[in-house]
């Protein structure tokens, strides 16, 4: 049933609402919206925070760690990472034993902004209202899209 409560149409429906990837549109944007004022406080987009994420879980990346754990070119994720180092939240460091890789390590500053970041994952949880079963399957049923639909 579709969210104006008729059936779902024939398979090649042109209809914007028999289309998921339009759900899947309105949905990002919706969740990215009601991180903005709670990301703003922290002086974060929303790709900072990401790159935050990854960081506070391992103090140390490679840059193309970093870059498959968010699934970002390195054109992408190199600004992000130069206005983070520019904030003084993470340092670009060359490796001593491989010079072509830089690692990537929090600040003091960028490791104390986690105990801030603690609310972000609440606020955002109590906002979409799932329970406990409906966020895991939604997040099993979007990894299994994105593996079905990336080109790998």
């Amino acid at each position: 049933m579709t969210a104006t409560g008729a059936e779902p149409r024939q398979e090649g429906s042109l209809l914007l609402d028999d289309q998921l990837c339009f759900a899947l549109y309105a949905a990002s944007r919706a969740v990215t919206a009601r991180y903005r004022p709670l990301l703003d406080e922290l002086g974060l987009t929303y790709p900072q925070y990401l790159v935050m994420l990854v960081l506070w879980e391992q103090d140390s990346v490679s840059v193309r760690d970093l870059g498959t754990a968010l699934q970002l070119e390195s054109s992408t994720l190199s600004p992000l990472l130069k206005r983070l180092e520019a904030h003084g939240l993470l340092r670009r460091e060359r490796r001593a034993e491989d010079e072509r890789s830089v690692a990537i390590r929090l600040t003091e500053t960028g490791a104390r902004l986690r105990e801030r970041a603690r609310t972000v994952p609440v606020a955002i949880g109590d906002a979409m209202g799932l329970t406990r079963e409906q966020d895991a399957t939604a997040k099993q049923l979007l990894r299994l899209l994105t593996a079905n639909v990336s080109e790998d």
